[in-house]
């Protein structure tokens, strides 16, 4: 769709001053759909605290939150607590023994609809890192957009459509879309998309944008664990003289992950490729651009969990406005970060 508008958030402090202000704004309904919640901190008291005046005041809201990505940040009864402030709560794919490889399908997704008039999605959970309240691995470094416009219904069907696989309860879609997103003018192009485990959609979209890169391609991602199609997409742009930069953390927050981050950083450095790490601290964005044309902002790490296990959601955009803020981040980020070098991966290869 061609008639949106977009704003994207260079860290959680940008981008939680405005997330509330919207959610004050709700007048029909709020759905939530989220990796991460946490009980504990300010983020999630002033969100719930929202929730709970407006489902007060008739408006629907919905919240719906991965069991293992919150296992140690809600208490098992969470789900009955949002019940009984008249807020409706899915708990998405339980943990329970003999399920076996199942409990790796996650919800990794990060949506948040008001009214059918404006979404949110991209890195940040909610969780008081997200927004620095809480420092955990130096500064935390995430991304989000804010979209309305056509492609805000796209993020609606995402939520409804995993929501309705639980509770059944909406036959007909369509009395959640507005009529106000015609009034939006056109600003380039831009498609909300899903991913469900297994399908590889979402590696088939990083590789079509790097394929077709001609100029750059810089890249943030907190893990990096690659297969051979990636590893030789991103190696083929560089010998056709595309410069080609990926940015992972300067400080890691699962070791063993960063190590074989780190091995996957010695191959792509040898080739020739500049990695960087972020030196103030954890990077959680899931953010490419490439050639001043084209961008993506999502939930989707670099990794295989992401690619075929987890329920994943992301924004492919072309020729919006809001490229240019994505393009001055990187430029910021680069400032602060460290260059790889090929010695320092030798180094720290386990």
């Amino acid at each position: 769709s061609k008639n949106n508008q977009v704003k994207y958030y260079k860290n959680g402090e940008e981008f939680f001053p405005d997330y509330l202000k919207d959610l004050k704004s709700a007048k029909k309904y709020i759905f939530l759909e989220y990796f991460i919640i946490s009980n504990e901190g300010t983020m999630w008291t002033q969100i719930l605290n929202i929730l709970k005046e407006k489902a007060k005041n008739g408006v629907e809201v919905r919240v719906m939150y991965d069991d293992m990505g919150c296992l140690p940040l809600l208490p098992e009864n969470y789900q009955k607590y949002l019940e009984s402030l008249n807020i409706k709560c899915v708990v998405f794919n339980k943990l329970k023994m003999f399920k076996g490889i199942f409990m790796n399908n996650r919800d990794h997704r990060k949506i948040t609809v008001i009214d059918g008039n404006i979404a949110y999605t991209g890195g940040l959970n909610l969780s008081d890192e997200y927004i620095n309240k809480k420092i955990k691995y130096g500064y935390w470094k995430d991304n989000a957009i804010k979209l309305q416009g056509n492609s805000v219904w796209n993020l609606t069907i995402m939520f409804l459509s995993l929501w309705n696989s639980y509770k059944k309860e909406d036959k007909d879609y369509l009395k959640f879309k507005t009529t106000d997103n015609l009034k939006i003018k056109p600003n380039g192009y831009l498609s909300a998309y899903a991913s469900v485990p297994i399908n590889g959609v979402l590696e088939d979209v990083y590789l079509n944008i790097i394929n077709k890169a001609t100029k750059y391609v810089y890249i943030i991602t907190p893990y990096l664990i690659i297969d051979t199609d990636m590893i030789n997409s991103i190696i083929l742009a560089f010998k056709r003289g595309v410069d080609v930069r990926i940015v992972i953390p300067g400080i890691p927050d699962k070791k063993i992950v960063y190590d074989l981050t780190m091995s996957y950083v010695k191959n792509l450095v040898d080739a020739g490729i500049k990695v960087y790490t972020y030196t103030p601290g954890f990077i959680h964005g899931k953010v490419c651009i490439v050639d001043d044309s084209s961008a993506l902002v999502g939930t989707v790490n670099m990794d295989f969990r992401s690619y075929y296990q987890h329920y994943e959601c992301g924004v492919w955009m072309h020729e919006t406005a809001c490229l240019t803020d994505i393009k001055n981040d990187f430029d910021e980020i680069f400032k602060v970060s460290h260059e790889v070098s090929l010695e320092e991966c030798v180094n720290t290869n386990p």
